[in-house]
Parts: structure tokens; sequence; C-alpha cells
């Protein structure tokens, strides 16, 4: 049955929502909300960020009310975490049949515009700074991994951490956030919960079955951190499934990098969750002391751990490929 929704308008600069928040503009869309920058009426001089769902008119209703039931988890979520490296929650309301969320506005960059300037001027971010920003990251994700239950980010990537006037790296957008509860590992259908693409695991398309954990983001910050230092997207998760030499080593695209930084990051990607460090906090140790637990005679070495574990675990790339296809035809095709 098909939600009756009124037409996908964008606010307007001086709307006013909730007798408070005053709209200066658009700040970015997609997927399924879009994010305004606001005034708070109430507070002068505070600005925040406003995240509206947008739901399409002729949506099946109970897709429709799974988006609502994610955005209200999204806000409940947020709204308990207190950690500096995350914008603050501080209200959330339903008005003309629409679901608002009003956090801090983070002013800065963000690092995929920082690192594309630095492609633009064909030269590599320095390595040192990167890894102060992964260090930042590393603790706020920790935080958010060791709450109670614990908590998912699911799509870290450059896009999603600004950077400040002060250096600080803030993880923002969690429109994909979720309580980690082994007992209900339901997520939602289409792309919306899979992450995006380069940056997520192949566990993370088959999240209903109840693959992922803390180690899905440490996946994801590690394709974070290769493409800060090789100023290249990473080849996606399915893309080295099919080619698995489709990902060279850090320090192969960067020739400045340390080869075993280079492993250390690449073994925050291995293919299969186990393979992994068990934690962001224990990859971190891995990152300061360049040491990984796996053999490092040759690069080929590396190629041959993620052939195999692709060919032990081919049942959940299979299954990755088949939900990530119909993920797009639910996305595109109807």
């Amino acid at each position: 049955m098909a939600v009756q929704l009124k037409p996908v308008t964008h606010l307007k600069p001086s709307d006013i929502l909730r007798e408070r928040y005053q709209i200066i503009g658009l700040i970015g869309e997609g997927g399924m909300g879009s994010v305004y920058l606001a005034d708070d009426l109430r507070l002068a001089g505070r600005q925040c960020a406003i995240k509206v769902i947008t739901l399409q008119p002729g949506l099946n209703e109970a897709l429709a009310q799974n988006f609502r039931k994610q955005f209200y988890n999204e806000a409940s979520t947020l709204g308990r975490l207190d950690h500096p490296g995350l914008p603050k929650v501080s209200d959330y309301f339903t008005e003309d049949e629409r679901d608002y969320l009003v956090m801090d506005y983070i002013a800065g960059q963000n690092l995929l515009d920082v690192v594309n300037e630095a492609r633009r001027e064909t030269r590599f971010l320095d390595e040192y700074t990167v890894i102060g920003w992964i260090d930042q990251i590393c603790d706020t994700l920790n935080y958010l991994h060791t709450r109670t239950p614990p908590v998912l980010h699911r799509d870290v990537k450059p896009a999603n951490l600004k950077l400040t006037e002060d250096y600080r790296v803030k993880l923002v957008d969690f429109g994909l956030v979720k309580p980690l509860d082994p007992n209900d590992p339901s997520t939602l259908t289409g792309l919306q919960g899979a992450g995006s693409l380069p940056y997520a695991p192949l566990e993370q398309y088959v999240d209903h079955l109840g693959h992922t954990n803390a180690r899905s983001d440490l996946y994801a910050l590690g394709a974070t951190m290769y493409h800060l230092l090789t100023g290249n997207t990473p080849a996606s998760a399915q893309e080295r499934f099919i080619v698995p030499d489709s990902l060279p080593a850090p320090h192969e695209v960067n020739p400045a990098l340390n080869p075993r930084l280079s492993r250390v990051l690449l073994a925050a990607m291995a293919p299969h969750p186990k393979d992994r460090p068990a934690s962001v906090a224990e990859w971190k140790q891995m990152l300061h002391s360049f040491e990984v637990t796996q053999p490092l005679e040759a690069d080929s070495a590396l190629n041959m751990t993620f052939a195999a574990s692709l060919r032990e675990n081919w049942w959940l790339a299979g299954v990755a490929l088949v939900m990530f296809g119909a993920a797009l035809w639910l996305t595109f095709g109807q």
C-alpha cells in the first residue's frame, strides 16, 4: 500500500520551524534526507544543523515506516552520546508531517574536500597529519563501540569527517547509526543502511544476518585512511572480490609512505571480519607501532591472504553481491 505524502519541497531561507529555528539554507542532501543550516532564535548567535527525513510520494507504507523508525533511532541514539568528536543532538520533533533532528552545526571542510584539493595540486597529504586525524577518529569510534549497547556508525568516510578551525575531526552524518543488538539484527531494505560502496565491508550488505560489529567500522576507517594517504578512492569490497589485486598497497601509490604503515592500514581492510584486529583500540596500537600479526615478507603474501580468505568465505561475498544488486533494483528500478 502506498503512503499518501505531500510532494517533496525544500525548506526556504527565512522559514521558521517550531517557532524557534530560522532556516538559512541547504547544507546538503542525499538518500532520504536533507540537512539545513539554521539560526536558533532562542539562543542568540547559535547556529545548528537540522536534518529532515524526506519520503517520496507513493512510497510503500512498510518501507516508509522503516525509514521513519530508522530516523527516530538515529535521534534517540545520538541524544544519549556526549563526546568531543561527535555533534551534540539538542532536539527532535515532528511538524507538518515531517520529522526533524536538530544538532550542533560543525563548521569547516570535510576531509573529502581536503584530500581532493591536495589531489588537484598533485600532492599527497602529510602522513603524520593524517595519522593525527585517524587517532581522533579512533577515539570517537572507540567511545561509540564501548557504549551499552555498542553503537556502530556504519558510514565512516572522508565526506563524513569535518575538520574544525582548531584541527579537531568530528564524525558526522549518523544516518546509518545502529545500536548493536544481537537479538534484533534487522536493518533497512535497499541501499539505505549498507553504507558507501568504496568504504563498506562485504558483511554490511548482509547485515540482516547479524554479521556487522565494531570490525565493520574498522574496515571503513581503514578505507578512509587509504583514500587520505593515496588520494585515490579505494576499490570496493565487491571489486576486490572479483579482482583480488585491484587494491594496490598504499606505499605503491604514495612512495613516501612507510611500507609497514601500509600493511597496518591493509590489516583494517581484511576481507573477512575475523582477519581484522579485534577492535579499533587494538588497531590504533598497531598503527603507532607499525606492527601487525600477519607475515610481512612480501606484498604478494597480502594478496594470497586476501584470495584465500575470499575463497574460504565465498558465500558471504556471493550473498553480498546478490543483496547489492537487489538494493540497486529497489532504489532505482521502481
